[in-house]
């Protein structure tokens, strides 16, 4: 809220926009997941760094609220932080597993698409899949937090370019770069959602090839339970998929990989204004620490000192 986190190493900086225009910021420790050399292998590293980034995600937000109300707030306990991981990813799991599954049922029942042994149950799933990631991301960017959320990833990502460019780091610099960036988090949610759309209307139907239920309750349900353990294998594609597009060098095949994340940005992000963009530079200023060169340009800020602790 009102700030930016960027990620740097084993560490991340929060930048914070106060409500006097002050700007507050603190470099904290990446809460890993894959600190084991066997967690950081290709196609198992996706689905850890997804639940890691879920979980610095959420403490950052903590954070930010915090000092964007300042000081009101309260910080979230241990069994409060897990509680809202936890909600968040059963409304996830409603809303882009259980839901388009019962929609596709009720396909089926209007005669409109077979059971779900058959493709057609699956091309249902995944449109209905689809619509609902999509209709989400439209009306949320309608709530004006959203909206200000949109405009500071806007800022990161133009503070990005204007860094991996080589040139003057600073928010005049910044403005005029894309707010579209290839290494995005929504390019990989778009990723998790186009492959799991493949992979259930390959694997479901093989899984019940191989052994059905008596009654179509348990088959529907041993269905969802599938589709919910396929996100291991699933995000682990989707990670190496968008690490792989991010470093091709232009070209057609570049192109149609980072197409559809791109178009996706253009609602996940929104053009900044000045003051955001100036959090975005003291974010990366902050972040890289001591190997921030002297073209990265932040306005004047302050550290902050409280009760958290890493």
């Amino acid at each position: 809220m009102e700030g930016i986190m960027m990620r740097y190493g084993p560490s991340y900086a929060l930048a914070v926009r106060c409500p006097d225009g002050r700007i507050r910021t603190r470099r904290l420790p990446w809460f890993s997941l894959t600190r084991r050399p066997w967690l950081k292998k290709p196609f198992v590293r996706g689905f850890p760094v997804l639940l890691e980034t879920l979980v610095n995600g959420i403490k950052a937000l903590n954070r930010s609220v915090e000092v964007a109300a300042e000081g009101q707030g309260e910080e979230l306990s241990n069994w409060e932080l897990l509680l809202s991981l936890g909600l968040a990813v059963l409304m996830a799991v409603g809303l882009f597993v259980v839901a388009p599954h019962l929609l596709s049922l009720l396909m089926l029942w209007l005669g409109w698409g077979g059971d779900v042994e058959g493709l057609s149950f699956h091309i249902w799933d995944g449109f209905f899949k689809a619509s609902i990631f999509m209709a989400y991301i439209w009306l949320i960017s309608w709530v004006p937090d959203i909206r200000r959320v949109f405009q500071y990833h806007g800022a990161e990502h133009k503070t990005i370019h204007a860094y991996e460019s080589g040139e003057e780091v600073s928010a005049a610099s910044a403005a005029s770069m894309s707010r579209l960036h290839p290494r995005c988090g929504t390019t990989f949610l778009l990723f998790v959602i186009c492959i799991s759309i493949v992979l259930h209307a390959i694997l479901v139907p093989l899984l019940l090839l191989a052994w059905t239920p008596d009654n179509a309750p348990a088959k529907h349900a041993l269905t969802v339970f599938f589709k919910l353990a396929l996100i291991i294998p699933i995000s682990a594609l989707a990670y190496e998929l968008i690490r792989y597009a991010a470093r091709m060098s232009d070209g057609p095949l570049s192109h149609v990989l980072r197409a559809p994340g791109l178009t996706l940005q253009r609602l996940t992000t929104s053009e900044p204004d000045n003051a955001q963009l100036e959090v975005a530079v003291v974010a990366l200023h902050t972040a890289l620490g001591e190997d921030a060169p002297e073209r990265v340009q932040p306005v004047s800020h302050e550290l902050w000192h409280d009760r958290w602790t890493d």
